[in-house]
């Protein structure tokens, strides 16, 4: 199957580098959101995001223009009716995805492969809500979307051959490079990523090291772009707590225990840099 057409569900940070992406590789694409003001601010992020690679050169200005032509607002999921690949990007929460993921199926055509941005929230259970599991994978982009190259795919149990190799030449055709995970808590980013920022707060905590030097002996002994304090700020330390909640249910093992640091910075509300204040202050950036 070729995918010739796509809808993005979700006009967040996230939701926008998708649709973003997939325009400016030629895909016409569906942007959903139930709020006119939050895709208003989806869209022009991407034209700003867009200006950005003309400057850069990574892009033309014909380019652009058309990739912008080819995003097409809409503030229902009957907009997805017609995409032969919708891509859910939506906040952390399985109740509310698998409410969209129940209304796609029953909107969408037949032949719709539905897939979910989710980092952590198992595939083979959204796929359960629908009448065509076969067709439902997890197609897990990195942030910044239109900066980082990976995509990692998830197989749930009932994904089919041609659902996974369809939803890997498109990620390949978007100029991102896929990675297969199987349907475990954490996939393979997670599971490796969050118990390293989880130690580096528990160091933290502990009064091992400032926040400074964590930071700086993961970037400079190991070559890390970022330290993981920094990037928690980044991803988000609410999102952070979630995953690693996912991972320790999931899982079981003790190992993935959520700091009680984590914790305490999510209840007060100091969620890192979308809320201008994590384990760093972001007020000004």
């Amino acid at each position: 199957m070729d995918v010739k057409s796509a809808a993005v569900v979700g006009g967040g940070q996230m939701g926008a580098g998708i649709a973003h992406v997939f325009a400016l590789a030629g895909i016409p694409v569906t942007l959903i959101d139930v709020s006119p003001e939050v895709l208003g601010k989806a869209v022009a992020g991407i034209e700003a995001n867009l200006g950005r690679q003309v400057k850069k050169g990574t892009a033309t200005e014909a380019d652009a223009k058309a990739a912008l032509g080819r995003i097409s607002p809409a503030n229902a999921l009957e907009g997805a009716a017609k995409a032969d690949l919708v891509v859910e990007a939506v906040p952390e929460r399985f109740e509310l995805k698998s409410q969209i993921f129940t209304k796609l199926d029953s909107v969408c055509g037949a032949g719709t492969i539905l897939a979910s941005n989710t980092s952590s929230l198992p595939i083979t259970r959204l796929a359960a809500v629908t009448k065509r599991p076969t067709q439902v994978i997890g197609m897990h982009f990195m942030n910044p979307v239109p900066v980082m190259k990976l995509v990692e795919l998830i197989r749930g149990v009932e994904t089919s051959d041609e659902t996974f190799s369809t939803v890997k030449a498109v990620t390949e055709k978007i100029g991102k490079t896929p990675a297969c995970s199987q349907d475990y808590p954490g996939f393979i980013s997670n599971r490796i990523l969050m118990p390293m920022i989880n130690e580096a707060v528990f160091a933290l905590m502990e009064g091992v090291a400032e926040k400074e030097d964590i930071d700086t002996v993961m970037k400079l002994g190991m070559n890390h772009p970022m330290g993981p304090l920094q990037l928690a700020d980044f991803i988000g330390l609410d999102t952070c707590l979630s995953i690693l909640e996912i991972l320790h249910e999931g899982l079981g093992d003790p190992k993935y225990r959520p700091c009680p640091l984590l914790r305490k910075m999510v209840e007060a509300g100091r969620l890192g840099k979308k809320a201008g204040r994590g384990f760093y202050d972001w007020s000004a950036a």
